[in-house]
């Protein structure tokens, strides 16, 4: 007789089995490829209660059982001032998902939403200070990040866009704050499309994002809402229906950027022109 599988078991299975090609092996590529885990390190999985940092701390989970690397990890949730209803929500998943999280709360919401001057800057620095802090305080040398392929993408489209900078998202950095931590991206190959499939199939119903402004829009799907980052999401669409391939050519175009080509351009903080060298 067959054995019958507890809802967090199939979830797992689906992952290792029907989204192999989709999930698992971009995952591990990409945990390969820049080297982002080696012996010993001790990982804070920072969870948001979306689709992605849930997804990514399932793969992780599989990840430490399988490898043959010793490392550890923390499943880590900060509280930003979530409504009760989403806080809720993310303990509920946490606990079907079997993810031991370990919960901190903060008050960045209150903080952020009583500026007039940039509260989303404000916000995201603030949220990934207190998630630095709180990961070295539990031991940790590393935090990992849902951040994804599609991520990747709008993310250097919107510099170009809108920030008059050609600038990608690398799939770890060394915090300039917090000496001795890193932050790791192992989703970085995932595509967005993968993960909205993953969830679907296992009928899981994930808050939207940890946004005060957006928190009521619970069962939204990707694609919806005014932003910059949505305007360049939508246009990468429409593009894709006469290019299938331009996501990749972006990514790609990341990996083998050609500095002799760039009339100016910006490393460890300092202003380069082409002149430098131009009569060397």
């Amino acid at each position: 007789m067959s054995r019958v599988l507890e809802p967090h078991q199939l979830i797992e299975r689906s992952i290792i089995k029907k989204y192999h090609k989709q999930l698992w092996n971009p995952f591990t590529y990409a945990i390969k490829r820049y080297e982002l885990i080696q012996p010993e390190d001790r990982i804070a999985v920072c969870i948001s209660g979306g689709k992605d940092s849930m997804l990514l701390a399932k793969l992780m989970q599989e990840l430490h059982r399988h490898s043959k690397v010793p490392f550890e990890l923390i499943f880590l949730v900060m509280d930003p001032g979530y409504s009760p209803v989403n806080r809720q929500k993310i303990e509920y998943n946490a606990t079907l998902l079997h993810v031991p999280i370990t919960v901190f709360e903060t008050n960045i919401f209150e903080v952020a939403n009583n500026t007039s001057d940039r509260p989303c800057y404000l916000c995201a620095r603030m949220r990934r200070g207190h998630l630095y802090n709180r990961a070295k305080e539990l031991g940790c040398n590393k935090i990992a990040l849902g951040h994804h392929f599609n991520d990747v993408i709008e993310t250097t489209v919107m510099g170009m866009f809108y920030g008059s900078q050609l600038q990608a998202m690398l799939p770890k950095l060394h915090s300039a704050n917090f000496a001795g931590m890193e932050l790791i991206r192992p989703m970085y190959c995932i595509h967005e499309e993968d993960i909205i499939a993953w969830r679907r199939h296992n009928k899981l119903d994930f808050i939207q994002c940890a946004c005060r402004f957006t928190e009521n829009c619970a069962s939204c799907e990707p694609g919806e809402g005014g932003s910059k980052r949505q305007e360049v999401k939508t246009l990468l669409h429409h593009l894709k229906q006469d290019s299938p391939n331009i996501e990749k050519s972006i990514f790609q175009a990341i990996h083998a950027v050609t500095l002799d080509t760039f009339p100016g351009y910006k490393s460890k903080g300092q202003a380069h022109s082409f002149l430098e060298g131009y009569d060397g």
